[in-house]
């Protein structure tokens, strides 16, 4: 399997993270890349280079008004003379009744879902080079590779079509899913990240041509814990093309892999054209959040079954933060899926 990945990711190094009020510093870095490389080369993946496609991927998934923020705020944000080093929002309006603003600080609190999206000086670039990783993997896929991996840094799934939060600015998995519709009339994007892919969930949940599944930890009790649930099904042309399957805090292997095989049933009987992997590593036993306890033998079975379910896949890294085990758990997946095909 061939793995797409690009050095531009580095310009983005956040540094604030709110944690039960207690400011830390992020676990979205950029030695995650150099973690997750290690892994590839472990697994003797070949390594490409992304083609540069601009900006139409992007506003398939993305409102101009939100592109058009992420683009100019650096710019606004530092001609204010007397702003930090990173933009965090002071203000989230939630959207009642309420009008888009033209202030950079009221833009700011208007996209931004939470406080753990910093944008600094290099974060656009950064984040554009994320979704030309994403697009050219799923291209490479139409073109003929049977499954690529696509290494994106920043992540994307929490991101909605004009909102960043949890890390994500741009829905990396949900843009590679609107490239494959240039060809496929059905979609899958299957997200097995330990946090709920409520961006994702967010941006095709009235859409009946991508169906979102998404297997994550509880959400009463963890991030992003007003979206994740059983009963979100989906609304007007896409009710039920979505569906989350939470797991109790804690969840093993078994667990898990019974998940999966319930996720595998729903896409038989969507019968899609392509399959796109939101792959998160934190569901590990040693993810620094320890929402769930996938081992790494766990992560193989996880590629295996992907790779059972006889589809076109692209692989889009989301989470799975820093642990010395990082790097082994995407060789694992990644042997897995190669097995079993």
């Amino acid at each position: 399997m061939k793995a797409v990945h690009t050095e531009l990711h580095r310009s983005h190094d956040p540094q604030f993270f709110l944690v039960r009020g207690v400011v830390k510093r992020t676990t979205e870095q950029p030695e995650r890349a150099d973690r997750l490389l290690k892994g590839l080369k472990d697994g003797k993946h070949q390594l490409v280079e992304p083609t540069t496609f601009g900006q139409g991927p992007r506003a398939r998934v993305h409102s101009p008004e939100y592109l058009s923020f992420l683009s100019e705020a650096w710019d606004a944000w530092t001609a204010l003379g007397d702003s930090g080093p990173e933009m965090i929002g002071n203000i989230h309006p939630v959207r009642h009744a309420a009008t888009y603003p033209t202030h950079i600080v009221g833009k700011l609190g208007w996209h931004t879902a939470d406080t753990a999206a910093p944008i600094g000086r290099g974060t656009w670039a950064a984040v554009c080079a994320a979704t030309d990783v994403a697009v050219t993997a799923a291209q490479m896929v139409l073109d003929g590779e049977d499954a690529t991996y696509a290494l994106c840094r920043p992540p994307g799934h929490h991101a909605y079509r004009d909102m960043a939060g949890g890390f994500c600015f741009l829905n990396n998995s949900a843009i590679a899913a609107a490239h494959l519709r240039q060809r496929h009339e059905r979609v899958v994007i299957l997200d097995v990240d330990v946090h709920h892919g409520n961006g994702t969930q967010g941006i095709f949940y009235a859409r009946p041509d991508v169906y979102t599944i998404s297997i994550h930890a509880d959400p009463t009790a963890y991030y992003p814990f007003v979206w994740g649930y059983a009963h979100e099904r989906g609304e007007g042309e896409g009710r039920g093309t979505n569906l989350n399957i939470p797991l109790a805090i804690g969840t093993g292997d078994e667990g898990y892999i019974q998940a999966m095989d319930v996720a595998r049933k729903a896409i038989e009987s969507f019968a899609p054209g392509a399959l796109v992997i939101a792959l998160g590593l934190d569901a590990s036993e040693h993810d620094p959040l320890r929402g769930l306890a996938v081992t790494t033998p766990g992560f193989r079975r996880i590629g295996q079954a992907i790779a059972k379910m006889g589809l076109p896949t692209v692989f889009v890294q989301e989470g799975g933060y820093l642990s010395d085990i990082l790097g082994a758990n995407l060789t694992s997946v990644l042997a897995g899926f190669e097995e079993a095909r």
